[in-house]
């Protein structure tokens, strides 16, 4: 697993426990190397945000139960690819982000500005 530090370079803190969020479901955006989605934006999920997603290909509306992936619902918390919040952040679908738990890993892929100016108004 890489250093638990978030966006702003303090300590990574849990983005959702219910939903069980995060590449190893243990509710934060932590991440390794095998995680090559880089599920590292802990991002508070809008309507219209999971609609682009889902036409997008990527449909987190639907439960996947084998999975254990209950499906979500606009309000949820959730660790979504990098690319995939950026390209929605890009369409102007991008919804908020919890920059505290939002994994540094994420830098790689959308820059901070980005982030920030999406950034939940009590943060930042």
């Amino acid at each position: 697993m890489l250093r638990s530090l978030n966006v702003l370079g303090t300590p990574l803190v849990p983005c959702s426990h219910d939903p069980k969020t995060g590449w190893f479901r243990d509710g934060c955006c932590n991440t390794d190397a095998a995680d090559r989605g880089s599920h590292t934006v802990c991002a508070r999920v809008t309507a219209p945000f999971l609609e682009y997603l889902a036409s997008q290909g990527n449909n987190l509306l639907e439960p996947v139960p084998q999975a254990g992936f209950p499906g979500l619902k606009p309000g949820d918390q959730w660790c979504v690819v990098a690319a995939s919040w950026y390209q929605a952040a890009r369409a102007g679908l991008g919804c908020p982000v919890v920059l505290e738990s939002t994994h540094q890993a994420a830098l790689q892929i959308v820059p901070l500005e980005v982030l920030m100016a999406h950034a939940l108004a009590n943060e930042a």
